[in-house]
């Protein structure tokens, strides 16, 4: 398995999760009113999800589990050997945003930006910590 090249992602999804916390605003009237910041938290958001999908991809790879359908088939795969199923499907959801963002299908909900910012993040930390615990469990390099 190539842990070096997914620690690496994982570095860069701590990184993005860090310039996340020093510039998300106190409430989301403020993240509302600065459309600076509110620009650099959707791209953040944005790069910090396709890191995820990234070690997803990786991991599929590396285990050998088959060719994905979409992109979205890579969480599937790694469901209930290195996710959690809840896990997969919170992780969907973002996805999703992510492609809302890249793409502008709709209008874009600065409260459910916020929201993700403040609370949907945590997924992307238990993401990382449970790949990092299946690496630490996986033994081989």
């Amino acid at each position: 398995m190539d842990k070096e090249r997914i620690y690496i992602k994982l570095d860069e999804i701590d990184q993005y999760l860090k310039e996340i916390e020093e510039i998300i605003p106190s409430s989301s009237v403020e993240y509302s009113t600065d459309p600076m910041r509110k620009r650099a938290l959707e791209r953040l958001i944005q790069i910090t999800v396709e890191s995820v999908m990234d070690v997803s991809a990786i991991l599929v790879k590396e285990m050998r589990l088959g060719l994905p359908y979409g992109e979205e088939d890579f969480l599937d795969k790694i469901s209930g050997t290195v996710l959690s199923p809840v896990l997969v499907e919170k992780l969907r959801k973002m996805k999703g945003f992510r492609n809302i963002l890249v793409h502008g299908y709709s209008q874009i909900d600065d409260e459910r930006v916020y929201e993700i910012l403040t609370n949907d993040i945590k997924d992307v930390i238990e993401f990382k910590e449970a790949v990092i615990e299946f690496l630490r469990r996986t033994g081989d390099d």
